[in-house]
């Protein structure tokens, strides 16, 4: 994501909600409806990135701006009531830094700016095009399906030896089949073996580790899924690992959801 990019959206979606309700409130009040639950955790890669490019657009928390977080804790069936409650409070633009927070901030609200990080938001109904994106919701575009083939090249190069590389993806995740079949044609062309590993369940996500060591595998790419955002499998530490993020690494360090 181009940090920049998002908090200029940010400023211009804040701007826009703030001039009919200017004389309501002392200071505008952003509401953050992340996935995960690391609320309290100040090394959260994207509450900091929040704050952080606020600042540099003017807007310092606490000071000139508030920010409501709600957390579903990996749960996406409460994004509908925890949307529904930033609303309530009457927040003057929402956060949905991941494709399932943007959808519940959308059937919660029509009117109040949305800005969203996801990957496919037309098809997936969040705006009408990516030109003209109509209604209240704007953002970046991730592109992760067209990333992934290109993380199965540089995964490739990186780790040679490793014939055989294996996909993670949770299959309840949206469009996981068109992941998956970017990365079995992206590994073809590489000429390397690419087992697909669904996991949707702990006890799943659990086999797919075991089956991992089963089948030899040299090297692991995760498709993103804030279920993963989890303390990572003991297993992780014996496989060069490509996460879709940078806060799902390393094999000892807790992962972090948005």
């Amino acid at each position: 994501m181009r940090r920049r990019e998002l908090m200029l959206l940010l400023g211009g979606a804040l701007a826009v909600s703030r001039t009919p309700r200017a004389q309501q409130k002392a200071m505008p009040v952003i509401g953050y409806l992340g996935l995960g639950g690391w609320s309290h955790n100040p090394s959260n890669p994207f509450v900091a990135a929040l704050r952080q490019g606020l600042a540099e657009t003017g807007y310092v928390a606490g000071q000139n701006v508030a920010i409501e977080y709600r957390w579903a804790e990996g749960h996406y069936d409460r994004l509908p009531a925890l949307a529904a409650d930033l609303v309530g409070r009457k927040v003057d633009l929402i956060v949905a830094p991941v494709l399932s927070s943007a959808l519940a901030a959308k059937s919660a609200i029509s009117i109040i700016p949305i800005v969203f990080v996801s990957d496919y938001p037309v098809e997936h109904g969040l705006v009408a095009s990516l030109a003209r994106p109509g209604g209240n919701l704007t953002g970046v575009n991730v592109f992760a399906a067209e990333l992934l083939s290109k993380r199965v090249e540089l995964i490739s190069e990186l780790v040679p030896q490793a014939r055989v590389i294996a996909l993670l993806v949770n299959p309840n995740t949206r469009f996981a089949e068109n992941y998956i079949r970017n990365a079995q044609e992206a590994a073809r062309a590489k000429g390397v073996q690419l087992r697909v590993l669904k996991a949707g369940t702990e006890s799943e996500i659990d086999a797919a580790f075991a089956t991992l060591i089963q089948l030899q595998v040299g090297a692991l790419l995760i498709r993103g899924d804030a279920f993963y955002n989890a303390p990572a499998s003991s297993s992780w530490r014996w496989h060069p690992a490509m996460p879709s993020r940078r806060s799902m690494s390393g094999p000892s360090s807790p992962q972090q959801a948005a």
